[in-house]
């Protein structure tokens, strides 16, 4: 079981103005993904899942 890190910095989105945005905390082996609504609940992806998503975010690759 993984062990806490409460050291982490969580960050969300400046253009985030209803505050139920994710937030997201970026580690040296990870990344965090979590609802401010629901704290306790984290995903984890690594850095290069992280970096796969942000680029087919950016291409538009996941536009529905």
């Amino acid at each position: 079981m993984p062990v806490a890190d409460f050291h982490r910095s969580w960050r969300r989105s400046s253009r985030c103005e209803s505050g139920s945005c994710v937030e997201v905390a970026i580690t040296d082996a990870a990344v965090y993904v979590r609802s401010p609504n629901d704290p306790g609940v984290e995903l984890q992806f690594s850095r290069e899942e992280w970096a796969e998503f942000l680029a087919a975010v950016k291409e538009g690759e996941l536009t529905g």
